[in-house]
Parts: structure tokens; sequence; C-alpha cells
């Protein structure tokens, strides 16, 4: 009897712990596990990433002459005939980084920046040289510039995570540059040339009523 019992004993002492297993592998099993070349996987995208950004500035630099040929501001085109120089620098300093990657300059087609292109070009089309046209160019300017605040800052995240510090420096430059373009064209935008907008629109609709 006494042996009948241990044994009783031992089988309700092992089975909380079979239900334990149980309830461990119910608990991973729709966990995602980190394949042995992510990292791997991840450089591959952020060289896509370096490829994809490096077309949309060289797309740029050909965009912004036409910006600045259609802008009616002194003050405007300026700015822009100076971001442009600062892009071309852009485009330098990917190839620079590139480089340290190991990886030839490429460019692959940028959807999102040839779409923002045509958007300024629509709206350069759209509307008569003056206020209302630059502060149609400031506001197509800096969608371009959201999109590669957005860009950069994933990169510059990307170039840390896989042990790139030099270029993720690299890159964080032309990141801080393009926040401060995006200050300088939204300055432009409320201090000046939306307010002239706002006026003319106002002038036009003065003589419509007459």
């Amino acid at each position: 009897m006494a042996t009948t019992k241990t044994k009783t004993a031992t089988a309700e002492k092992k089975k909380p712990a079979s239900s334990a297993k149980s309830s461990t592998s119910k608990s991973t099993r729709g966990q995602i596990k980190a394949s042995g070349n992510a990292a791997e996987a991840l450089r591959e995208l952020f060289v896509d990433g370096l490829k994809d950004i490096y077309w949309a500035e060289k797309a740029l630099t050909k965009a912004l002459p036409k910006m600045a040929k259609n802008a009616s501001s002194e003050e405007l085109v300026t700015a822009m005939d100076e971001h442009l120089a600062v892009t071309e620098e852009q485009v330098t300093r990917l190839e620079k980084v590139f480089k340290m990657m190991g990886e030839k300059a490429s460019a692959k087609k940028c959807e999102a920046m040839e779409g923002l292109i045509k958007e300024s070009e629509s709206i350069m089309s759209e509307t008569e040289t003056g206020p209302v046209r630059d502060a149609g160019i400031i506001a197509a300017c800096q969608k371009v510039e959201h999109y590669e605040i957005a860009t950069y800052g994933t990169l510059v995240a990307w170039a840390k995570t896989i042990g790139q510090d030099d270029a993720a420096e690299q890159l964080q430059m032309t990141l801080d540059e393009e926040k401060e373009a995006d200050m300088i064209l939204t300055e432009k935008a409320y201090n000046t040339i939306n307010f002239d907008a706002a006026d003319e629109d106002m002038e036009s609709g003065d003589e419509t009523e007459e």
C-alpha cells in the first residue's frame, strides 16, 4: 500500500510539470523568431534605401532649378538656389556612404519623389506667376523635405543597427540639413509669401464682385 501511494504522489508531481511544458509550447508558438541572417537582410534593405534616396536626390537637382525659374520672390529664388547647392553635396555624400558599404553608387527609381516632383509641376502649370504660385512651390518643397526627413531618419537608424556608425554620421549630417531647409521654407511661407498670396486672392475676389 505504501508503495502504491508513493507512485501516485510521484505521478501527481509530474503532471503539473507536463502541463507547464504544454503551456510554454503554446505561448511561444505564435512568436516570430529572428532568423540567423537578419543583420544581412537589414543591410540589404539599407543599401536598397540608399539607392532609392540617391535617385530622389539626383532627380531633385533637376527639379529645383525649374522651381526657382517659376518663383517670383527673390528670397525664394535664393533659397532654392542655395538648397540646390546643398542637394548636390548630399548626392556626393551618398556616394561616400555607398563606398563605405563597399557598394557601387547606383540609383533605384523612387516612386515617391517622382510623384512629389510631378505634383510641383502641376502646381506651377495651374497657377500664374506671383505669390500664389510661390506659396504652392513652397508647399511642394516642404512635402519633399518631409519625405526626405523621414527617409534619412530611417537610414540613420538602420545604419546604427547594423554597426555602420560612420555611414550613420554622414546620413545624420544630411538629415540635419533637411530639417534646417524645412524651417527656412516655413519661415518664408508664413512670414511673407503665404500672406501675400492671401491678399492677392482677396483683391481678385473684390474685383469679381464689382
